[in-house]
Order: structure tokens, then sequence, then C-alpha cells
């Protein structure tokens, strides 16, 4: 493995891009990174950002920057993105940084969602430890997932937190696991999956580590798809629906403020409708 670059992230941390060498150029003697050829390269994006690798603006800021020197300033391949933080692939958003930064949504996670989705490249989520809330969305939005086996859970804990989730945080679910029953179990339960309950439920593609998120790349021969100028045509096409919401800045505003509205609404409304059944003082009605 040889390192090509890295990003600092501001607020500490960094992103570092190596290259990686298949089984077979070990196999022939290489050194590790010396591939000459500008074909089958596979691209190792590590972030490393204490404690948790939060999405934050530095961290979301760095992350395109990564993406965006390996599209324009090396041969096309795969990338393979993981955490150098064992514990942690990403433990979502820091509420106190996102209700402090003006136009987070738009400005930095859509714009990070919508980079990934449309990538020109393959991308693959080495999720090597707990991907939370934020976290798991990060990874849903690779095209494919590799996870830990043995440690780490997938987890949309909104439910716990008492935070609703934006349209485009849940139609990317909606479009990828192909059942409604964990769709049911990810966003109104905050069930925790394993890595094995992962792939059966199809959230992942494989378990592993490295080795077999590179065996995923080789047995699925992912190099050639980004050499197609058509995929990401054909990305855009596959996923329309979430591109549609991720880019509807008025409507995801207006969905955010009705939701303040609604429910403040409905609570109101449901409370008088007790009130008055209370008052009659019949079928059953008490005084609290």
């Amino acid at each position: 493995m040889t390192a090509l670059f890295s990003i600092p992230i501001s607020t500490g941390g960094t992103f570092v891009c190596s290259t990686v060498n298949t089984p077979e150029e070990e196999e022939t003697g290489k050194k590790k990174g010396d591939n000459s050829s500008n074909e089958n390269k596979i691209y190792l994006l590590t972030f490393t950002s204490p404690p948790d690798n939060r999405l934050t603006p530095a961290f979301i800021d760095a992350f395109i920057l990564a993406l965006d020197i390996i599209e324009h300033r090396f041969p096309k391949g795969v990338v393979i993105t993981t955490s150098g933080i064992g514990k942690f692939f990403s433990n979502g958003l820091d509420l106190e940084v996102v209700t402090s930064t003006d136009w987070f949504w738009e400005r930095y996670l859509w714009k990070l969602f919508r980079r990934l989705l449309t990538y020109p490249l393959p991308t693959v989520a080495l999720v090597n430890g707990h991907a939370f809330a934020g976290g798991l969305m990060l990874a849903m939005y690779h095209d494919y997932r590799v996870q830990n086996p043995s440690r780490g859970f997938l987890c949309l804990n909104e439910i716990q937190l008492g935070v609703p989730l934006q349209p485009p945080m849940t139609s990317i679910f909606r479009e990828k696991v192909p059942s409604s029953i964990t769709l049911r179990s990810l966003i109104l339960e905050g069930k925790r999956f394993t890595g094995p309950q992962a792939l059966s439920a199809g959230l992942v593609d494989a378990l592993g580590g490295l080795d077999e998120a590179v065996k995923l790349v080789q047995d699925r021969k992912l190099h050639a798809l980004g050499q197609s100028p058509a995929y990401t045509a054909l990305k855009e096409g596959l996923y329309r629906q979430t591109l549609a919401v991720l880019d509807d800045e008025a409507g995801n505003q207006a969905w955010r403020d009705w939701m303040e509205k609604i429910k403040e609404a409905n609570s109101e409304e449901a409370l008088s409708r007790v009130k008055r059944w209370e008052a009659q003082g019949k079928d059953g009605g008490v005084k609290l």
C-alpha cells in the first residue's frame, strides 16, 4: 500500500488516500503500490476525525475534496472508504454544530450525499465499526458496503434521540433496502444490526475487512464500471427519486417547517378532544 495524498481536517484529523494491491499483484512480486498500469486501481480513502468521525462541515469539506482529487488527478478505478478509528465508522451528526451552521443541510450534508450517489467511480464503504444515524446514511450513499462481522452495529437511532428523519435521509433507504420489514426495524424501532444480521437484511453486500472489500471489487469486476462514460448517467437514472429529494431545497425547508407546525397543531387538537370528552362526564370520562 502506498500513500498518495493527505487532506487535513481543519478541526483535527485527516483523510489519507492510498493505493491497494490486489492478491494477484502481491503474488507476482510487485512492490506494494507499484502498479504501472492505469487499470485496476483501488483507492483506499481512510478518514480519521477523533473521537468518532462526526459529519461536521470540516469533515465533509475534506471528504469532498479528497473525492475530487481522486477523480481529476488519478486513473479511474474503485474507491474504498473506511475509518482510521477502529470503534467507529461514523457516529453521525454533531447536532450542536448542525444547529449553529447556516444552511448545513444544503451546503454540506446533502452536497456530500449527492456527490457519493453520483460519483463517476464505484464506491465501497468498508464499515469497520459502529455506523449510527448519519454514519449509516453515509454508508448507504456508497454503491456497496462491507461490514466488520464481529464488531460494530448499523443503526438509525433517531427514535431514541427524538429527532425526525428528513426526506433525503429516508429516501436512500427506501431505494436500497429490499424489505419494508427491515425499513420498519431500522426507522421505527432503531434496531441495531450486527454484521451477519445486516448481510441477511440486504443492508451490506459482504462481511469482512479490507481483503474482503478487495475481493468484492474483483468478483464484481467493479474496475470496469467507471471506465464507461455512461456510469454516472446510469446512477442518476437509477436513483432519480433520491436525487430529486436531495435537490429540492425549497421542499426540504418546507418539510422542516411543516413538521414543527403540524406537531404542535396535532397535539393541541388532540388535547382539545380529550378535554371535551372529559367535560361531558359520560362513557367513562374521568377528570385527570
